[in-house]
């Protein structure tokens, strides 16, 4: 029985239960695709002893008038919230792509706990498991090392067997911490205590979507946020294409063959650019092409990507979740042909960035907005996601083959929930050298988001090749 007392959810954690909309689930989807079968059991099991000793998962979040709290849920059963579920003939990617994108459709049933863990148990040789978190809960950055946190780092029959640490920490061989949970200090920025912690938020330093190649530091000044407000409240709705179109509710997910890391590293180093340059610059590429193949017309194009930016800065809190980041808007020049062009392009809109509190602000926002009755917090959400097109999300995952249970885990992915009038997500998630591309989008504006992900292949692929002929000399 969960017990204890109720405490209130931060001012954010209040604003993301309140973006729940039902053509706009607020969760979070990841996938991990496992090399060898895994039962119900098992996972429950695991999940029991590990997932479940963050308390805050044995709690449901109750809505007050002007606040929200962690209600401890005295009703709680695992087996509510660790499903089976089954794939029809012939049981491929095609197949869970489809359940997957049925799931993330599907808000999470109230009144309890809200998360769900469904296990494919026959998968290709091995199994699957899809997992849904609301956004409520904490961000992807957190629950990604929560979910790394039911791993290990060798087979369970390699070494005697032993309950994780409530901590998440190694308490014998086998149960593995593959990286630290970084939270946020005492600070919790600008805004989210009426404006007084934001300069030592600010000082701290942010992460752009935790690639240390990325790293931007804020300058903390007011006045820098001030200017900052004004410049985002300026800008201009994003173009009426496709992406903008209306909501069915109904979403697709998608991804293909990952990238080479250690290419995409080398790409960059060739032609002056970060790791994230390169990879928003194949995402603007594949979008182009596809908003062509659609009718749209590129010339002149360029639509905005609202990405995530970690505001830990690398330190450590007793709380391991929480929603803990801002938002930058981040120009695609889709309307670019030359892939070298466009990827000058994407560095300069990047590297203005860096330079700005804009994270800083869109955080202090959502933590004001967390305050507001939902009607407010309804226009706020709409304004701004009108500013965007897409949501695209960039984390850094482990470097080693992880297991869970005996299974090696093949596969990462996963899918960040959109808000507003937004219906494409873009993923990228790194794990054992290669990077993962993912795509959810609603029906309604992509209806099938494996074309995308094919032509995000082509992009990259195009950009080697330049490299490679030499196309390296070619600078605006």
């Amino acid at each position: 029985m969960p017990g204890g007392p109720s405490t209130p959810l931060s001012r954010v954690d209040r604003a993301f239960l309140n973006m729940e909309r039902t053509t706009n689930p607020m969760v979070i989807v990841a996938l991990i695709v496992l090399g060898a079968p895994l039962t119900r059991a098992r996972l429950r099991e695991r999940m029991g002893t590990r997932f479940t000793s963050c308390k805050r998962f044995l709690c449901i979040p109750v809505e007050g008038l002007t606040q929200a709290i962690w209600q401890p849920f005295d009703q709680f059963n695992i087996d509510d919230h660790v499903l089976s579920a089954a794939l029809p003939a012939p049981g491929g990617q095609r197949e869970l792509e489809a359940l997957v994108g049925e799931l993330a459709s599907e808000p999470l049933p109230p009144g309890r706990p809200l998360w769900c863990f469904h296990i494919v148990e026959r998968f290709g040789r091995g199994s699957a498991i899809i997992a849904r978190i609301h956004h409520c809960y904490a961000d992807g950055i957190a629950l990604v090392r929560v979910l790394l946190s039911l791993t290990d780092r060798r087979p369970l029959h390699a070494h005697r067997p032993t309950r994780a640490r409530p901590d998440g920490g190694e308490g014998a061989a086998g149960t593995a911490a593959p990286m630290p949970t970084p939270t946020l200090s005492a600070a919790t920025g600008w805004l989210a205590q009426t404006l007084g912690d934001g300069r030592r938020l600010a000082e701290s330093g942010i992460h752009l979507a935790l690639h240390p190649e990325a790293a931007a530091t804020a300058a903390g000044q007011v006045s820098g946020l001030v200017g900052e407000l004004a410049r985002v409240s300026l800008l201009p709705d994003d173009p009426p294409t496709r992406l903008k179109g209306p909501l069915s509710g109904i979403r697709r997910v998608a991804w293909g063959e990952s990238l080479s890391l250690e290419e995409v590293k080398t790409i960059g180093r060739v032609l002056g650019c970060t790791v994230n340059d390169v990879l928003i610059s194949t995402l603007a590429g594949a979008l182009g092409q596809y908003l062509e193949a659609q009718g749209e017309a590129l010339e002149g194009l360029a639509l905005r990507a609202a990405v995530p930016v970690d505001l830990r800065a690398g330190q450590l809190e007793d709380e391991p979740l929480g929603n803990r980041f801002g938002l930058v808007f981040v120009e695609l020049p889709v309307g670019v042909r030359h892939p070298l062009q466009r990827l000058y392009g994407v560095r300069t809109a990047m590297q203005t960035l860096k330079g700005s509190e804009q994270a800083l602000l869109t955080y202090g926002l959502m933590a004001t907005v967390g305050s507001l009755p939902r009607p407010v917090e309804d226009i706020v959400m709409n304004l701004f996601s009108a500013k965007a097109s897409l949501v695209a999300s960039n984390l850094r995952g482990p470097e080693e083959m992880l297991f869970m249970d005996h299974a090696p885990i093949r596969q990462l992915l996963f899918w960040v929930p959109q808000s507003g009038s937004i219906g494409t997500g873009v993923s990228m998630l790194s794990y054992r050298g290669r990077i993962q591309f993912g795509v959810i989008a609603d029906r309604g504006v992509i209806p099938n988001p494996a074309e995308l992900v094919r032509r995000i292949n082509t992009a990259f692929e195009q950009l080697v090749l330049l490299v490679l002929l030499g196309g390296s000399a070619l600078e605006p």
